[in-house]
Order: structure tokens, then sequence, then C-alpha cells
């Protein structure tokens, strides 16, 4: 069992809220405990119980199945298989890629869904641009590609769930994951194109060089954080 955030620093708040937390999780940790604290987490943050929160975890091999998804995606169930209440369809997580469950009140910022998914996506981009990657947005495709000659590949997915303008799940970065582990689902539905990640792209990086990037972008994108 991986730790989660201490119950004594992240969820209990007192006074005035700040906006937002920024957490590192330790180790791998189980996806249905992730989902178990984001719903909580997002309950609270609605209530007016908890600051706005960026969790940063990695999870053991898994795939996630999205409101959207499709039975003919899964093409081979080698790992476990989560439905999840999040936007989109399979996707897969794994060591080496950086999840980050965003948990932000749109009613303290702006009441716009897509606006937050915009958003997102600059954060995911601009994290890129400071390892010198080109990250863009393609129409009709969701996620960040990655023009490699005459294909494109993904390097970032998105998907995300709004409750009472809270919003839980969120981004995944692919550092240096196991790529073939992608095989057995059609990425997000998307079956022309590939997947990528900065070891693929010849970058190579620690999770903590990325959790840097990650934290500065963030900071340009959506204001500041405490820790």
């Amino acid at each position: 069992m991986s730790e989660q955030p201490a119950q004594s620093s992240t969820i209990t708040v007192s006074g005035a809220l700040r906006s937002p937390e920024w957490i590192v999780n330790p180790g791998l940790l189980p996806y249905p405990e992730a989902v178990a604290f984001m719903e909580d987490r997002a309950a609270k943050i609605a209530a007016g119980e908890a600051d706005e929160m960026v969790w940063l975890v990695e999870h053991p091999p898994i795939y996630t199945a999205g409101t959207s998804a499709k039975d003919e995606d899964l093409v081979d169930r080698r790992f476990p298989v989560f439905a999840t209440g999040r936007g989109g369809q399979y996707t897969y997580h794994g060591p080496g890629q950086r999840v980050g469950y965003v948990m932000l009140d749109l009613t303290r910022r702006k009441k716009d869904v897509r606006a937050f998914v915009h958003d997102l996506e600059e954060w995911l981009i601009q994290t890129l641009a400071l390892f010198n990657v080109k990250g863009e947005r393609r129409e009709g495709r969701v996620g960040i590609w990655v023009a490699r000659g005459n294909r494109e590949d993904k390097i970032a997915a998105i998907g995300v769930r709004v409750r009472r303008w809270v919003t839980f799940h969120g981004v995944s970065l692919n550092v240096d994951p196991d790529i073939s582990h992608f095989d057995g689902i059609v990425p997000c539905g998307i079956r022309e194109h590939g997947v990528t990640s900065l070891a693929d792209l010849g970058i190579t990086a620690s999770m903590a060089d990325v959790d840097v990037n990650l934290k500065a972008a963030f900071r340009a994108v959506f204001g500041d954080m405490h820790t």
C-alpha cells in the first residue's frame, strides 16, 4: 500500500482557505485509493472544508475506462481495468508516467469547464516547452501531441470530472513508461496515431525534474500554490 497525503496536513484545514496545495505522493498508488481520496477531497472543497489541491502520483499498470469507452477498444486485458467517472475513453496508467490530479473550485475561478480543459492543455504544453518539446493541441483529438516527421504521437492525456463545480481527475504525462503497455488498448479511441514519452523522444528526465517543471508551468497558467 502506498502512502497517501498525511491526514493532518492535507485533509483538515482550519481558518481561511488557501489555494491550492501541491502534494507529491511517493511510490505506486493503487488506483481505487486515488479515486476514493479524490471523491472525498472534492466534496470537502465544495463544502468549503478543504483547500484546492494538485496531487501528483504514479500508479501500478492499469487501464481505466472513461464514460465514452467502447468495448472494442480494450484489445488485451493484460492489466486490471477500472471504470471511472471521468470523461474520455480508455487510458493506460503505470510506472514512469506522471499523473496529475487537479482538484480546483471553479466557483472561485471561472465556471467554464471548456476553459478549464484548455488551461490543463496549456499546463502540459508549457511543461513540455521547458524540456524543449513542442506539445500541440489537435482539433477533434483529446490530449497533447508531438509531431514526428510523417506521424504524430500522443505524449499526454486529459480526462476530467466536475461535481458541484469542483474538478477532479486530471492529466497524465508520459515520462518513461513501458510504451508497449499501451498496446492493450486503443488509447482514447484513436487508432491512426501512436504514443510517445519524454524518454522515447531522447530526453532523460527524472520524475523530480518533471515535477519541478509541472509546478512552474502550473503557476504560470493557474496562479500560485502553497506546499
